[in-house]
């Protein structure tokens, strides 16, 4: 009998090695290799298919070389930017595919086939990772009717009467920065040698946490350099876990800082929207804040069904949309202001135009929205 028992128990588990092992096969090889003959039928050219790495290493070595290399002005971008995929679309034209891991990423640049895939939302779904839920949130992770409702909610917080609301919140952020720049001139004698992007990410940042969260703009901002850290940390797990597989797994510091750092996100941006729950359900109007606004958006969709809480948004979906206000105004607004300054740098005629016209609308006054309108010049060069 205990022959017997030991005997089966060894089947299994030899069955559970092989079936274990058969879907790591298939993972790393059989699968990829099926997907790369399709890709092939269907017309999309690309390397072959490398045994788990892909095409990663050899991104990653060109990266690294052509940031090694000085840059003009005039230079092109792309090679410097995206050296892989510059010379992947060179030897394969625009209907390529690369390999980041045992994926493939198709890559296409006809504008019909681009809209094609746009306008069938149903066949060509987002593509998730458990560790893009961090930073990868909200309204443009969502699909079908859930998108269509949260889009619905967010829409009254970006009108224009309510944006009108936040120019003193832009003007004070734009301001702090300034003066610290103007502060260094002062020391160096009229002139000096600044890097620009750490203040700019710190403009933009400031920007959004008072926009976002008002009254509460300390603490909004200790949200928001969370988030950054857990953006760093979660593009070098995913990274880490292309080469390792099952990285993201491992008890090692950087994923347990990772989890810390999400827990501290939620509990935190819970708390503040609890509080203004409460203070909303007390009778206090909405703050004019994007959180504010969002709630009252939010707490009005509720009402008008008959208080059925499951047509609004959860304290999670509002945690979302929290976040995605970060990521996405942060980076974007970064890059456009320095590379606004860079093309200024290049062509000081359009700088004192600009600056002629700032000067004759607004003078020694405050910016206000009706002022904005009427700057042509620089409406032209932040488009």
């Amino acid at each position: 009998m205990t022959v017997t028992v030991s005997s089966i128990l060894v089947s299994i588990v030899y069955v559970a090695v092989l079936r274990w092992a058969w879907r790591v096969l298939n993972w790393v090889w059989f699968r990829p290799k099926k997907v790369e003959r399709c890709l092939r039928q269907q017309g999309f050219a690309g390397k072959p298919y490398r045994l788990l790495f892909g095409d990663w290493k050899e991104s990653s070595d060109m990266l690294k070389e052509a940031r090694t290399k000085p840059i003009g002005l005039s230079d092109a971008l792309l090679p410097r930017v995206m050296p892989f995929l510059h010379q992947l679309v060179k030897d394969y034209g625009k209907n390529s595919f690369m390999w980041v891991g045992p994926k493939p990423r198709v890559n296409i640049m006809n504008p019909d086939q681009i809209k094609d895939v746009f306008m069938k939302i149903n066949e060509y779904q987002k593509p998730s990772h458990p560790l893009l839920k961090a930073i990868a949130c909200g309204l443009p992770s969502h699909e079908g009717e859930k998108w269509s409702n949260h889009r619905k909610i967010i829409n009254p917080a970006f009108h224009q009467e309510k944006i009108k609301l936040m120019i003193p919140a832009f003007y004070e952020s734009c301001s702090g920065m300034i003066n610290k720049w103007e502060k260094l001139v002062s020391i160096d004698e009229g002139s000096c040698e600044l890097d620009v992007w750490p203040d700019l990410q710190g403009l933009t940042c400031d920007a959004i946490s008072r926009t976002s969260f008002g009254s509460n703009y300390e603490e909004g901002k200790r949200i928001f350099d969370l988030l950054k850290e857990l953006t760093d940390l979660t593009v070098h797990v995913i990274i880490k876990a292309i080469v390792i597989p099952g990285y993201r797994f491992l008890p090692i510091p950087s994923n347990r800082r990772l989890k810390a750092i999400d827990k501290e996100i939620k509990a935190s941006l819970n708390a503040l929207i609890n509080k203004r729950e409460q203070a909303m359900s007390a009778g206090e109007d909405a703050k004019n804040d994007l959180l504010g606004l969002l709630l009252e958006s939010n707490f009005r969709e509720i009402q008008e069904h008959g208080n059925t809480k499951s047509v609004g948004m959860s304290i999670e979906d509002v945690i979302d949309e929290c976040r995605i206000f970060y990521f996405a105004g942060q980076e974007t607004t970064t890059v456009l202001l320095t590379w606004t300054m860079v093309l200024l740098a290049q062509y000081p005629n359009w700088q004192a135009r600009a600056r002629e016209e700032v000067v004759q609308v607004f003078g020694n006054k405050k910016p206000d929205f009706d002022g904005l309108n009427h700057l042509k010049v620089m409406s032209t060069q932040a488009s």
